[in-house]
């Protein structure tokens, strides 16, 4: 296996307004801050947690 990290692409495609206050930082957390922004992050449990926690506002690239 290579030294590389593996990651993992993240885009928000639904507006958090109106959600969990807890669900809206988890966003902010995962670094999306528009709707259709897409961030590239390690693939941790951590980061899997929280796009599990947010999945019905989030898509797995």
């Amino acid at each position: 296996m290579s030294n590389e990290k593996q990651t993992i692409k993240v885009q928000l495609v639904r507006s958090p307004i109106g959600c969990k206050e807890s669900h809206r930082a988890t966003v902010r957390g995962l670094g999306l801050r528009k709707i259709r922004s897409v961030r590239e992050l390690q693939d941790t449990p951590e980061v899997r947690g929280m796009i599990n926690t947010v999945d019905y506002l989030v898509k797995v690239l």
